[in-house]
């Protein structure tokens, strides 16, 4: 990752800069959510971003099914570094909801 590499935030929403605001938002998810995401397709397109789709599972920490879906993950990638990532439907966006994979039940 760049030092600047911008994520979304999909369990808050909104986005995180740098890999410490990543590693922090991160940490926090994981106290909340067990995420599994497991790539299923990697395209890499003609405007240089790379998209993989996943099978994503988000389980609460006492193990209730929040989600199981598919989604896409779009990485523009810079001097092979991930440099943005963003989900699918956001990227035209620079903030963006909580995704529905951790809506709290």
């Amino acid at each position: 990752m760049t030092e600047n590499v911008s994520w979304p935030k999909a369990s808050e929403g909104g986005r995180v800069v740098g890999k410490e605001e990543i590693r922090t938002y991160w940490t926090r998810q994981w106290q909340e959510f067990d995420p599994h995401v497991e790539p299923l397709e990697v395209i890499d397109r003609e405007d240089g971003k790379t998209a993989v789709k996943v099978h994503q599972l988000v389980k609460s920490l006492a193990g209730d099914i929040l989600s199981d879906s598919e989604v896409w993950h779009v990485y523009t990638i810079e001097n092979s570094l991930i440099e943005r990532m963003n989900l699918r439907e956001d990227e035209t966006s620079s903030t963006q909801a909580p995704s529905a994979a951790f809506a709290r039940h």
